[in-house]
């Protein structure tokens, strides 16, 4: 059994993925503005991803923009008939790369049909709505209006399943009255863990948690305990916050970005990671701690 088959897996809409997928936004460019420093580098991780067995990339056409699609269709298409692509709308980049909201019914429908020229796709298998009051993260406010929009975009048949990103309790909650939601994906680490409430109720809903920056992101995660258990077992610090992450709940989804081939097979080899109980309870002191 590969390494990514031992993480097992999970149900994302219509389709039963590998836990262990792969998140394309580093292959654009410095702050997922611009083309990659190395575009066939770009194109050799994602083949690989295939290659070792990833069947659920995760994207959107504000990456670059339309550079990360554009690269996932040169790489894959014709794509294999159990990949799943995830993309998002919901916001747009400044000329300057800033990342901006883009709620409007205009925008997110342009949104929709970019990502599906982009991508090559008649259809979008999902599409997360990124919600935009804080982009720091989660904030309270109303998705009725654009998840409406993006629910008649389904209706039409642009959209086979809708997810939610950044969002409340209460925001998914009132998504769900509006739409079916398969997904929802918020930031959540070994030391972020806002979400650990909300991803016991959607695990017991069946809806997959896709957590996004498993090591910090954009301010790196720093700790010596993660260093330290990485070290007696092994592993990297970034295999061991993605096994932790798979442990955790059966639910969460894991699309770890890299815009290298050798740190793609190193995250890929997470799924064979053990971790005892006594090493689980060391890493939960972390999020205590931070």
């Amino acid at each position: 059994m590969s390494d990514i088959q031992q993480a097992g897996t999970f149900t994302l809409g219509s389709h039963t993925v590998k836990r262990l997928g792969y998140g394309a936004m580093q292959l654009a460019g410095p702050g997922v503005f611009g083309p990659p420093k190395d575009h066939d580098a770009a194109l050799a991780v994602l083949r690989e991803a295939v290659a070792q067995g990833v069947d659920h990339i995760d994207t959107s056409d504000f990456y670059g923009p339309h550079v990360t699609n554009r690269l996932i269709r040169e790489a894959l298409a014709p794509y294999p008939d159990d990949l799943v692509i995830v993309t998002k709308i919901g916001a747009r980049r400044g000329a300057d790369g800033s990342w901006l909201p883009a709620f409007s019914r205009e925008a997110l429908t342009q949104a929709v049909h970019d990502n599906l020229s982009n991508l090559g796709l008649e259809v979008l298998d999902v599409v997360n709505l990124r919600v935009m009051f804080d982009t720091h993260g989660p904030a309270e406010g109303s998705i009725e209006a654009p998840l409406t929009v993006l629910a008649e975009l389904q209706r039409k048949g642009l959209v086979r399943h809708i997810g939610l990103s950044n969002v409340t309790a209460a925001q998914i909650a009132q998504g769900r009255r509006i739409a079916e939601i398969v997904c929802v994906q918020n930031q959540y680490n070994l030391a972020h863990r806002g979400d650990d409430s909300l991803i016991d109720d959607l695990a017991r809903d069946g809806i997959a948690y896709v957590p996004f920056f498993p090591l910090g992101g954009f301010n790196p995660l720093q700790s010596s305990t993660l260093s330290d258990v990485a070290q007696r077992l092994g592993a990297t610090s970034m295999q061991v916050a993605l096994a932790w992450l798979l442990r955790r709940a059966p639910n969460i989804l894991l699309i770890p970005g890299t815009s290298s081939v050798g740190h793609l097979r190193e995250n890929l080899a997470a799924g064979e990671l053990v971790l005892s109980d006594n090493v689980l309870s060391e890493l939960d002191g972390i999020a205590m701690a931070a």
